[in-house]
């Protein structure tokens, strides 16, 4: 039986300030008391059943049909980029070193950074923190022992501030001339494929704390990059909606309460993006992690795929409308109905039940739901080992299956199958998507229609020492897009080149030429 709660006067202003209804919260509240469904899976994806590999001349046809979209004009295309949350994850190996009870760095990786910190992009500016706030650079500081005095330069407030600061903003790579962060690449990236009519529109999802840093990178950096690129780029940024948060509860799945009596309300994590996705006034949109960015030199492969994923996404796109306009003009034969349906079998991988059984109306009315939606193309690369989620058929409310991405959240862990397809899946989502989010008529989507809101999950955190449970949103690329029509193409993994840990930047893929 659910819980029947009782909201103070001082709830309801809470809840008012932050744009959430009662009937809301309360939905929120029933979600700890039942929780949530495991998914259904059909099967893992693979170039088997649902991803499409493509080469040769057929990515060079894609290519060009990118190419000749953007050349039209009167077409809005936009990066869309999440970028908010501070990095401190990144640096969680050397906040550990901080409170350690040894001073020499011990574990393999604490030495590893020590033994290639000339190796950081970052270090001309960590050298000079150091000189400021301990009078002596890097190098003496080593040879004095004094190693934690730099991590706390690069971490602290006196310092870089690096373990406070967003990942957008730290500095990733060195060329001859200058360092650049993620920000300034995913600036370029946007220049060199997600241009059109000249000009380049990228947006940024940022904290409210970190909005101005931003503005002030962009308005220092960005004249450069239009130069370089001879495009014109915008640039804009959105906050999460404080309607997105959602509200804690005690284990026992009552409302959690701070010791003033206040209701606590926790982000619901980038699930809740949707919104600011929702509200971008774009024809196509690109969608990559801040942390997946490579060097120039290294960009080309990115380019390339970029433009295979978005010209599918076009070619995908035009047929979706020209079998939107059949179906609306009313105008086909049973015949018509079955290529359509073909369509979507075969190159949106849908299966519906029992068409041959319906009348031609009621397989137009089927074919008109499944098609009006909107599409992404996933570029998805081979297994690494990499935790997260990957590409799967799943079984859909109305019976029907279709691709998803899923994470192991929404997987039934005492269900050896599921767990197994999950386990032995060949591929893996680097966050990669082109979206088109219009129909047929130039009218945008409202994407938060096409969101699966039993797909959340809930996971236990802890307040000033006390147990709570936090919900979670539908993720943002799984079921926040659960109703899209999805298409999954193998890309290289030269593309999916993640920043985790302040060590990744020592790879190859960051590094300058030797």
């Amino acid at each position: 039986m659910i819980k029947k709660i009782t909201w103070t006067a001082e709830d309801l202003q809470q809840l008012r300030q932050k744009g959430i209804s009662v009937e809301k919260a309360e939905a929120q509240m029933e979600c700890f008391e039942k929780g949530f469904p495991w998914l259904r899976i059909k099967s893992a994806a693979s170039v088997e059943n649902a991803i499409e590999q493509i080469g040769g001349a057929d990515a060079d046809y894609l290519t060009q049909k990118w190419s000749k979209y953007k050349a039209e004009g009167g077409h809005k295309i936009t990066k869309f980029v999440p970028a908010s949350g501070a990095a401190s994850r990144m640096f969680k190996d050397l906040f550990a070193f901080l409170d350690a009870d040894y001073d020499q760095p011990n574990t393999p990786f604490e030495q590893t950074f020590f033994d290639h910190i000339h190796n950081f992009a970052f270090f001309d500016a960590l050298d000079d923190a150091c000189q400021l706030c301990e009078g002596m650079g890097i190098d003496a500081l080593i040879a004095e022992g004094k190693f934690k005095e730099i991590v706390a330069c690069l971490l602290g407030e006196e310092g870089l501030n690096y373990g406070q600061l967003p990942k957008g903003l730290l500095q990733f790579h060195a060329y001859e001339d200058c360092v650049r962060t993620p920000l300034e690449e995913h600036l370029t990236e946007a220049a060199l494929y997600a241009s059109s009519q000249g000009v380049a529109e990228v947006h940024f999802t940022v904290s409210p704390e970190h909005k101005e840093l931003f503005l002030d990178l962009v308005e220092r950096v960005g004249n450069d990059y239009m130069k370089r690129h001879k495009v014109e780029i915008h640039v804009s940024l959105s906050e999460q909606k404080p309607s997105t948060d959602t509200i804690a509860a005690t284990p026992e799945g009552l409302p959690f309460r701070l010791e003033n009596g206040r209701l606590l309300f926790r982000p619901g994590g980038h699930g809740a993006l949707i919104e600011n996705l929702n509200d971008l006034d774009s024809d196509i949109v690109f969608i990559k992690n801040i942390d997946n960015v490579v060097p120039d030199r290294l960009k080309a492969d990115t380019v390339r795929w970029k433009e295979v994923l978005a010209g599918l996404l076009v070619d995908v796109q035009q047929k979706v409308f020209g079998y939107m306009r059949m179906l609306d003009k009313g105008d086909y034969k049973r015949l018509d109905l079955e290529q359509a349906e073909s369509f979507l079998r075969n190159t949106l991988n849908t299966e519906v039940p029992d068409t041959e059984e319906m009348t031609d109306k009621e397989l137009a009315e089927v074919l008109r739901k499944k098609l009006n939606r909107p599409i992404r193309v996933c570029g998805v690369v081979r297994n690494l080992g990499e935790p997260g989620g990957g590409p799967f058929l799943v079984h859909g409310h109305d019976l029907s299956i279709q691709p998803q991405i899923l994470e192991s959240s929404q997987i039934n862990p005492k269900d050896p199958d599921a767990q197994r397809m999950f386990t032995e899946g060949t591929h893996f989502n680097p966050v990669d998507l082109v979206c088109g989010i219009r129909d047929y008529c130039g009218r945008s989507f409202d994407l938060r229609k096409f969101v699966d809101p039993t797909t959340g999950f809930i996971s236990h955190k802890s307040k000033d020492g006390r147990e709570l449970l936090a919900l979670e949103l539908p993720g943002l690329w799984n079921g926040a897009m659960s109703d899209w029509n999805t298409l999954m193409v193998e890309v290289p993994v030269s593309t999916f080149n993640p920043v985790k840990t302040v060590n990744d930047l020592l790879r190859p893929q960051h590094q300058p030429l030797p």
